[in-house]
């Protein structure tokens, strides 16, 4: 890691390892999610919080955790996820997402991965682009930091498997319009698409990064 990168994100990655530490010794079973787990892989992006996904039946118990160790608790009034700060650290931890409650099999998908000389379990991309593409919404319509992470990361993603998980949103397909006008991705052609050669010119916006949390109602704030 840079200097730079250690001024400005030292205080998340501390969080990090100490996260990740109690959870661990405490036996509750959680993966990484978030743009940290683009950034584990090579991404651009650490947003100032942690987002932790872990079962709704461990939630209560993560939380105690944390706090007995120094983290101040927070119930927020969103049903999905309950926080704790670590200083001025937030580490959200999501039990509920767009696609519904956070159960073994989506702590099982993720990767044991070693981000900063630690192993922890992180999310798959195919399931972060995908829950978060889900929550963009005509209120939230950030696609600044997911562009970012897409060209960092595209060779790394599946973006079928990502397409199927968001057909039903317009927002979600909209992002591989984009991606395509950029040329991140090849064009998807079919049906009467594949013999029109004619192509959409996008200009690509530098913006700030999104800050979309990947809860069922997440607005433009992350948790």
């Amino acid at each position: 890691m840079m200097p730079d990168d250690e001024e400005r994100f030292g205080p998340i990655l501390a969080t990090l390892r100490r996260t990740v530490a109690l959870l661990r010794d405490a036996g509750i079973p959680f993966v990484v999610g978030g743009s940290l787990a683009a950034w584990a892989r090579g991404g651009p992006e650490v947003t100032s919080d942690l987002d932790i996904m872990l079962r709704p039946s461990d939630a209560e118990r993560a939380q105690e955790v944390l706090v007995e160790a120094g983290m101040r608790p927070e119930r927020p009034p969103e049903e999905w996820l309950l926080k704790a700060w670590d200083g001025d650290v937030l580490v959200d931890l999501i039990f509920e997402t767009v696609e519904g409650e956070v159960t073994d099999d989506v702590i099982a998908r993720g990767e044991d991965l070693t981000v900063m000389s630690m192993a922890m379990n992180v999310m798959g991309l195919e399931d972060m682009f995908a829950l978060r593409l889900q929550t963009l919404n005509e209120h939230h319509l950030e696609y600044a930091g997911l562009l970012k992470m897409a060209r960092a990361l595209r060779e790394q993603v599946d973006w079928d498997a990502v397409r199927e998980r968001v057909r039903h949103t317009p927002y979600g397909m909209a992002f591989f319009t984009i991606l395509e006008g950029l040329e991140v991705l090849p064009p998807t052609r079919t049906g009467s698409d594949a013999g029109n050669g004619d192509r959409v010119a996008v200009r690509p916006v530098e913006g700030p990064q999104s800050g979309a949390a990947l809860g069922p109602d997440s607005e433009a704030a992350e948790h």
